[in-house]
């Protein structure tokens, strides 16, 4: 089967999507399958084009498996909405027409969302070829903007929403990460729809991330060696609901064994650090290279995933599953039956505690760090669950078999 992939990100860029795309492309390829991934250029670590990789709009890469053609994203800052619908704007009109033109005959194309403007993309590049459209969600748009209040126009929202619906009701098939986003996703469908709404969730390698000694070379690098660490790590954006870590942080001073760690860089990282000026206890390291992931999730002894009031209904952050594939045990604070506060109850892995609430959040931390014998089943329990979960190649698996139904059906 010939599969075209339009997605924003994939390695060697170094966002979480992008992981994911490129799992799912390697494990369809080692199933035999051919493909097209068009993408953009690596920008994700500096909100810039990497270096090596400017001075081109397009660069075209044949590779075993098929072909990459990565696109320039016309990056932005992330805050600014309007530049970013602009920069996206121009990289799906890129997109749109790469696919258009392609020469490997999809039977069947691939958008992944966000940006929410690939699925248009993706639709019309999967009509004019007379194959089936399949539109995977990480996270779900405009409902995130509009939560975050980044999207505060009645129009902006509007069209923002009637594109989401259309785009939905035009794909054959619409993937989520959870039933809680499906849920979400079938509430925007008309009665007569016939789309089909597939959960598949995304995965951790259980593999490349294990259970491994927190006394390692990055406590060595950043002097937190003998330290009892609260990590978080991940995107330092406008999603995360850090001021609770520094929180946590300025009431645990009398905790002079214990160091907090900010692992990442994004939008909100410049105005947190100036708020942690005056905290010892709290650190902020760079964004890690990929290989080092495992190293950085076995430092700490304790993780950490806050989101903003209303995030979790729309988003479920892959940095769970690799905390849990860790060992670690950990603190969430989001919406409660939420898919991870379930998750989180149903692995034994930590604590669930409500959004935006620095009380019951460092209470948690404080809870698990008074009781370590606890924290380390907990650990021991969420590496456990994990190893049941989805593996890279079963959920290549799942998005196969999709395919084929999909390319089987009358009119294909």
């Amino acid at each position: 089967m010939n599969i075209l992939v339009l997605c924003p990100h994939f390695a060697p860029d170094v966002a979480p999507t992008g992981e994911v795309m490129t799992s799912i492309t390697v494990e369809l390829a080692r199933r035999g399958h051919r493909l097209h991934v068009v993408t953009s250029l690596p920008w994700y670590r500096h909100h810039a084009v990497d270096a090596g990789w400017d001075g081109q709009l397009v660069r075209h890469e044949d590779v075993a498996w098929g072909r990459i053609t990565r696109l320039h994203p016309f990056p932005t800052d992330k805050g600014n909405l309007p530049a970013r619908a602009l920069a996206f704007g121009g990289f799906t009109l890129l997109a749109a027409l790469e696919g258009a033109i392609t020469h490997a005959r999809p039977d069947v194309v691939l958008a992944m969302s966000p940006p929410l403007s690939l699925g248009p993309a993706g639709w019309m590049v999967a009509r004019a070829r007379r194959v089936p459209f399949v539109f995977n969600i990480q996270d779900v748009f405009p409902d995130v903007a509009v939560e975050l209040g980044l999207l505060v126009n009645p129009r902006a929202i509007a069209a923002a929403s009637w594109l989401e619906r259309t785009t939905y009701a035009k794909a054959d098939a619409v993937t989520v990460l959870s039933d809680e986003l499906a849920a979400n996703v079938r509430g925007k469908l008309s009665a007569a729809s016939t789309t089909d709404i597939e959960v598949i969730p995304n995965f951790v390698d259980t593999v490349h991330v294990q259970p491994s000694d927190p006394e390692n070379g990055y406590r060595r690098e950043y002097g937190l060696t003998g330290k009892t660490v609260v990590m978080y790590a991940g995107n330092v954006g406008l999603s995360q609901s850090l001021d609770l870590v520094l929180a946590a942080a300025r009431r645990s001073l009398d905790r002079t064994d214990v160091a907090f760690v900010i692992n990442g860089g994004g939008t909100a990282r410049p105005d947190l650090e100036r708020a942690a000026a005056d905290l010892p206890n709290l650190h902020f390291v760079n964004m890690q290279p990929k290989a080092r992931i495992p190293e950085v999730l076995a430092a700490g002894d304790l993780h950490v995933v806050p989101l903003k009031r209303g995030l979790a209904k729309a988003s479920v952050p892959s940095k769970l599953y690799s905390i849990l594939a860790a060992g670690r045990p950990l603190v969430a604070s989001v919406d409660p039956g939420t898919e991870v506060a379930r998750t989180v109850a149903a692995a034994g892995a930590g604590i669930a505690v409500d959004p935006e609430d620095p009380d019951a959040f460092t209470a948690a931390i404080h809870e698990l760090l008074d009781d370590p014998a606890r924290a380390a089943a907990m650990g021991a329990s969420g590496r456990r669950f994990v190893e049941t979960w989805a593996s890279p190649a079963a959920v290549a698996e799942a998005y196969e078999a999709l395919f084929v139904s999909l390319v089987h059906r009358a009119g294909y």
